[in-house]
Formats: C-alpha cells, sequence, structure tokens
C-alpha cells in the first residue's frame, strides 16, 4: 500500500454511518430528514457504506430504498459485503457469496445461539432465536416483514436481559467463550472477539486506499457504545444525540456532534462537514 507521502491530490471522502438511531430515527426508522445529504453524497460519487448491527437481508433492503450502491457492513462487523460493482476492487479473505464478496469477521451464528441458550439457564436472557417474529416486531416497532428480516442472523445475536447488574457476569462467561456482549440503541449483541464495527470500518477503508491513489479521508456516524469503534476508526468521527438529546460519553479528537437526533442531526452534520472540505477547512483527528 502507498504511504500518504506518495499520494497526490486531497484524499477521496468515504462515509461510514450506523442506521438505528443516526441515519434512522430511534422511533419510526426514517431516513427522510437526511435526503438532502444523501443527495449530496451520491451526486459527488461518495461510497456510502453502511456499518450496522442489523441484518444483510435487512440492510439490502434499506440500500434499496436509499439508492446505495457501495459495500456494507453488518451485524456489528461481522460481515462486509461487497457488491459486484466493485469487482476490480482487491479484497482478500474474501469469499462468494450470493451476489457479493464477504470477508467473515465473525464467528457462524450456530456457536453464538449455543452460548445464548447455554447462558440463559443461569441468567434471564433472551435472544432474538428465542422470539417469534411477532415478539421481535413488538420490542422493535418494525413490521412482522421486517422482523422476519431481523430474525436471519449469520453472525450476531441480538438479546434482551432481566436484571442489568447480571451484565458484568455475563460477559465474564461470554469472554471464556472467545465471545463479547456489546450494547446497542435497543438491545444487547453477542459476538465473536472478531465481530467489531471498527475493525470492519479499517478494513474496508484500507481496501479503498489500495484502490484509490489520492488516499482516503473518512467519515463516521453513531449514536451507541456499539458504534465507539467505527467513530474511533474514521478521521471525522460524527456523534448524533439520542432522542431525548443527550450524548453518550465519548472524547475523540475531531469529534463532530451532531446538533438533533436521528435522520436530521446525520444530515445537517453531514452538510455541514462537506460544505467546510469543499471550503477548503478540512476536518480531520488530531493526535
Amino acid at each position: 500500500m502507498r504511504n500518504d507521502a506518495q499520494k497526490k491530490g486531497p484524499r477521496r471522502l468515504l462515509v461510514f454511518t450506523d442506521l438505528d438511531g443516526s441515519l434512522l430515527n430511534h422511533g419510526d426508522y426514517s431516513w427522510e430528514a437526511a435526503r438532502p445529504a444523501l443527495g449530496r453524497i451520491r451526486d459527488l460519487g461518495i461510497p456510502l457504506v453502511i456499518c450496522t448491527s442489523k441484518t444483510r437481508p435487512e440492510v439490502e433492503l434499506i440500500r434499496k430504498d436509499i439508492g446505495l450502491t457501495g459495500p456494507f457492513i453488518v451485524e456489528n462487523g461481522g460481515g462486509i459485503f461487497f457488491p459486484r460493482e466493485y469487482e476490480e476492487f482487491s479484497i482478500g479473505g474474501s469469499v462468494v457469496m450470493d451476489a457479493y464478496r464477504c470477508i467473515p469477521l465473525g464467528i457462524p451464528y450456530a456457536r453464538i445461539r449455543s452460548f445464548v441458550e447455554e447462558a440463559a439457564k443461569e441468567f434471564p436472557v433472551r435472544g432474538f432465536g428465542d422470539m417469534s417474529v411477532e415478539e421481535v416486531s413488538r420490542r422493535t416497532g418494525l413490521t412482522p416483514d421486517q422482523a422476519a428480516l431481523a430474525k436471519a442472523r449469520e453472525f450476531t445475536e441480538p438479546f434482551v436481559m432481566e436484571h442489568a447488574e447480571d451484565l458484568p457476569a455475563l460477559e465474564r462467561t461470554a469472554h471464556l467463550k472467545g465471545l463479547i456482549i456489546t450494547r446497542g440503541g435497543r438491545f444487547f449483541h453477542c459476538m465473536g472477539f472478531g465481530n467489531d464495527k471498527g475493525g470492519a470500518v479499517a478494513r474496508v477503508t484500507e481496501i479503498f486506499s489500495r484502490h484509490w491513489q489520492e488516499g482516503v479521508l473518512s467519515m463516521g456516524f453513531g449514536d451507541s457504545p456499539n458504534d465507539f469503534p467505527l467513530l474511533k476508526a474514521v478521521d471525522m468521527p460524527v456523534l448524533i444525540p439520542h432522542d431525548d438529546g443527550g450524548y453518550e460519553d465519548l472524547d475523540l479528537p475531531g469529534l463532530t456532534r451532531a446538533p438533533h437526533p436521528g435522520s436530521r442531526g446525520w444530515n445537517e452534520a453531514a452538510e455541514a462537514i462537506i460544505k467546510d472540505m469543499h471550503a477548503g477547512k478540512r476536518r480531520k483527528k488530531t493526535t
């Protein structure tokens, strides 16, 4: 890979985004308020890479709805999917999965489910695999059809805990099995050690950097603790507030705090940063 000193011209922008509570509103899952910035990003030819806890079937529907064609990261970094439009990219460690080349960073779902079932004998936890489509729909606000897609797991298991004070003990038990627990906007998530949004973002950035001679300048959006690795992996991190206006406790160099929750805050932060970049005021991390 060429180093920055060898690259010529300004680096090209690559955008990563969480979905729930970030690009999508927490309550109604709408992205409409972000339409202006999304159009701007599309017009400028900037790849927008979804990086979410959602499953591949869920992301496929959202990409189609928004009109995205770039690669995407599912289940908190469990898998990176490059569509056919990126066939000229050199993607090491990938396997063909349907219409994609996939880099599987996580471990198979069957192993995750086995742990959750065993842990449930000691801790009052319920994973998506324990829930009906109707229960997932009720807990998430998704339609039954959408909830069925949310249950189509490949790398991770979202779950709820009856007693939050049991979390440290559950985390210790998971670590002994080579697994980790993280917290998202609505659920806890159980996954393998290699399953990490930050690692997936770094991998995608490195792949683009090999292809783009100018180099990559990355921007990322997130709102919850399981987005922290994503935000730490990009040059320009953007933290979205929750619906009550409060922010997660995160302090990063160059961190931008969006002014509003959900898609409205996403839109305003993206528009402002891109405008500043084109005016020559590049925002990035300083160390």
